[in-house]
């Protein structure tokens, strides 16, 4: 995320908690049941959207483009979308999202039902739905820790799974039903319907206010704080890795399984049955996957789940119908898995003010590998055959199993303190900046024994990462020329008020353990000093 997998201890020490047990919250039940019925709209809405251009007799690239419409907002819009999310208050933001979407589902019911739609105006549609979906994940990811204790956060992140993969077990078969009785027009209102129930329901919802959004960040440097943190955490960085690694080749399955159905002579409600198989697998999954991390650790699942996403690739490539349905269900069970782990150990390893932003350099990572991925694995279809296609995504994963052996989540993950730290010493200036005067440069000066100093200097620069995370930059670390003894750790920030949230809101437990270990090699307490432009 060298060496056999080494587990997230999380997993094998944590309580044993009911998967159910987050659905006897009140709140967190009707969110939930708003979300399945959300989902379930969206996913008959890709049904019909997907089955509509096999009728129209598309090409198999432009009907793998329906896949990469819905998930190509992703690239664009996620990291936007996690700074709204940390900015604005989040039931709110999902409120409005909420209502964009219905409006657009709302007149893509229209124009069918009035037989004005086409391949292009389908795909645009899909497109702009996925915007708006993009523009409320991070927010729906970052309310779940609200709404539930910490030692449920795993439970929710399965359940949340299952909103997910659920609805892809009733919403294909639903539209399967749909479209033979009703036609696409009726398959798209109901996706309308679904929004209306998920706005009711967030409106419902009252929501104690979001705390931090009187000191609101301006969004650029919001962004930047968010893309820093990202890229200084390494935790974090080693699960957008896992993440994209199993989300390009396991988009081939969901983008050509419609031409899987056309290889078995299947009609949409075939179809509907291959994508209901691979969600009552996921949602097995919620039974299963507790039982398994108590027995394996979280690189074993991964591993393993890449395995039997392979099998399913190969069942989707040459199995009969009633093979491809049995392993298709396990190959379900193996996605939720993966999204499982994932999502936990990314929840429980971000702290608060940077979550929605982290969470959506995550969604932009696995949506965006999925998008090009099914418009790489839409190309090789057309170019050599959905069979040869499928399997050549079945041979990418199980090298992603592989790779867990020298690949895996660090140690640390989930279980590392992020709880507020507010034990940064007061700065004592003899003038008061303005929030927005910057750069300010830091400079902490420490007196460290020869003898310590290899040690001091291997422990201070995970401070230096802790630094970068929390807002800092341009860390370096200096010996003195004059003192032998005398060390000098610099950093930038961009602002002061910048340097008051690092101080204030940004500095973890984790934080305050890192520049523990480094002050244990040090004589005497820091000397922090602070400079500021000299116009």
């Amino acid at each position: 995320m060298t060496g056999q997998p080494t587990a997230a201890p999380a997993a094998a020490a944590a309580p044993t908690v009911s998967p159910w047990a987050p659905l006897a919250r009140t709140v967190f039940r009707t969110l939930w049941f708003a979300q399945l019925g959300s989902n379930i709209g969206t996913w008959m809405q890709t049904v019909g959207a997907q089955w509509f251009l096999v009728e129209a007799h598309a090409d198999s690239i432009v009907i793998a483009l329906v896949q990469t419409a819905s998930l190509a907002p992703a690239v664009l819009f996620s990291l936007p979308a996690g700074v709204l999310a940390d900015s604005f208050d989040r039931r709110k933001l999902l409120i409005w999202g909420s209502v964009a979407s219905a409006v657009l589902a709302v007149a893509l019911t229209v124009v069918t039902a009035a037989g004005a739609l086409t391949a292009p105006l389908l795909l645009g549609v899909t497109l702009l739905l996925g915007v708006a979906s993009t523009l409320t994940s991070p927010a729906w990811q970052a309310i779940q820790p609200e709404l539930v204790p910490r030692e449920e956060v795993v439970a929710a992140a399965a359940l949340g799974g299952v909103t997910v993969n659920g609805a892809r077990a009733i919403g294909p078969a639903l539209a399967g039903v749909a479209l033979s009785l009703f036609g696409t027009a009726v398959v798209f209102g109901i996706n309308a319907l679904s929004f209306v129930v998920a706005v009711v329901a967030l409106i419902w919802w009252r929501r104690p206010p979001q705390q931090g959004l009187d000191d609101r960040e301006r969004f650029l440097p919001a962004l930047r704080a968010g893309v820093r943190y990202t890229l200084s955490a390494h935790l974090v960085r080693r699960i957008l890795l896992r993440s994209v690694l199993f989300a390009l080749p396991a988009s081939a399955l969901w983008a050509l399984l419609p031409l899987t159905a056309t290889r078995l002579g299947l009609n949409s409600s075939g179809y509907g049955l291959l994508l209901g198989a691979l969600g009552v697998g996921a949602v097995a999954g919620v039974f299963l996957l507790p039982l398994a991390r108590k027995r394996v650790s979280d690189n074993a699942i991964i591993a393993a789940s890449a395995v039997l996403f392979a099998a399913g690739s190969v069942a989707a490539a040459f199995a009969p119908f009633a093979v491809a349905l049995v392993v298709l269900a396990i190959a379900g069970l193996a996605w939720i898995g993966t999204l499982t782990v994932l999502n936990a150990a990314l929840q429980l390893t971000l702290p608060q003010w940077v979550r929605s932003r982290a969470v959506s350099v995550y969604i932009l990572f696995f949506m965006g590998s999925m998008a090009v991925g099914s418009f790489a694995f839409g190309l090789l279809a057309q170019g050599l055959g959905t069979t040869a296609a499928l399997v050549i995504a079945a041979v990418l994963l199980l090298a992603v199993a592989g790779s867990v052996a020298i690949l895996p989540l660090l140690p640390g993950t989930s279980t590392i303190d992020r709880s507020i730290a507010n034990s940064w010493p007061e700065p004592m200036l003899v003038f008061e900046p303005e929030p927005t005067d910057g750069p300010v440069l830091i400079e902490i000066a420490y007196r460290v024994p020869q003898a310590d100093q290899a040690a001091f200097e291997a422990a201070i620069r995970r401070v230096g990462d802790s630094r970068r995370r929390t807002g800092g930059y341009r860390w370096r670390l200096y010996r003195s020329g004059e003192d032998a003894e005398t060390m000098l750790e610099t950093f930038l920030v961009p602002s002061w008020g910048e340097f008051a949230r690092q101080r204030t809101q940004r500095f973890t437990g984790r934080d305050r353990e890192l520049w523990d270990a480094a002050r244990a090699y040090c004589e005497g307490d820091p000397v922090e000093r602070h400079f500021f432009h000299a116009a």
